[in-house]
């Protein structure tokens, strides 16, 4: 379905504003590319309204936050606020900025809000894909980097005899949290991606496995 309202200046003029905006090296521009254009395809799939899916979308990560900020889970709400300000400082029909906000401030994982329409669950959907598979797995790593941390425990790799600490190594993530992700999505053609996605991951553990010292 092509939006009648989210045109193509309008999205240009977004990306624009979005340049001006720092980000950390997971949630650059590029990233928003991606979760805007996999959360167009879902939404295809489900029937979602793109005037409302796709602005919330190119829109989701205006607001940057580190992860390791205390003002974290506020990051997502910011953010809502701050698109539909934009928006409707650019005419954006009024009655669809109720729903853009909804869909932005849920979207995420530290909010811990209810996604209560198709929007925002495809645009979820559409971010946590974004951490699984190769372009997860690349994103883990580099904020492994850029936050100094390990790649793995030298002594006990998966830890089978500590708990995981995926502050400090970057392989325990994928056990804390990515491998929980596509279970977690919410629409069919978002599951499915993600089991897709999370079976890659797993043959690079098991990559990984394999060149470890013994």
């Amino acid at each position: 379905m092509t939006p009648r309202h989210f045109t193509e200046s309008l999205k240009q003029l977004g990306l624009d504003w979005l340049t001006t905006h720092q980000s950390d090296a997971a949630h650059d521009l590029d990233h928003i590319l991606r979760v805007y254009t996999t959360a167009g395809r879902l939404g295809q799939q489900e029937g979602a309204n793109p005037d409302i899916l796709l602005p919330a979308a190119l829109l989701h990560d205006c607001v940057s936050i580190d992860k390791r900020d205390p003002r974290r889970s506020q990051a997502s709400t910011l953010s809502a606020d701050a698109a539909v300000a934009w928006l409707a400082q650019h005419d954006y029909p009024a009655e669809l900025l109720g729903a853009i906000h909804h869909a932005i401030a849920s979207h995420s994982w530290s909010a811990g809000l209810e996604t209560n329409t198709l929007e925002a669950r495809v645009l979820q959907d559409a971010d946590r894909l974004d951490a699984l598979g190769a372009i997860g797995t690349a994103r883990c790593l580099m904020l492994g980097g850029q936050w100094q941390s390990t790649l793995y425990h030298g002594d006990d790799p998966f830890a089978d005899s500590r708990e995981y600490d995926d502050k400090t190594y970057c392989l325990d993530h994928f056990y804390v949290k990515l491998q929980h992700l596509a279970g977690q999505l919410k629409t069919d053609a978002g599951r499915q991606e993600g089991e897709r996605r999370w079976r890659w991951m797993e043959g690079f553990i098991q990559q990984l496995q394999s060149e470890l010292p013994e």
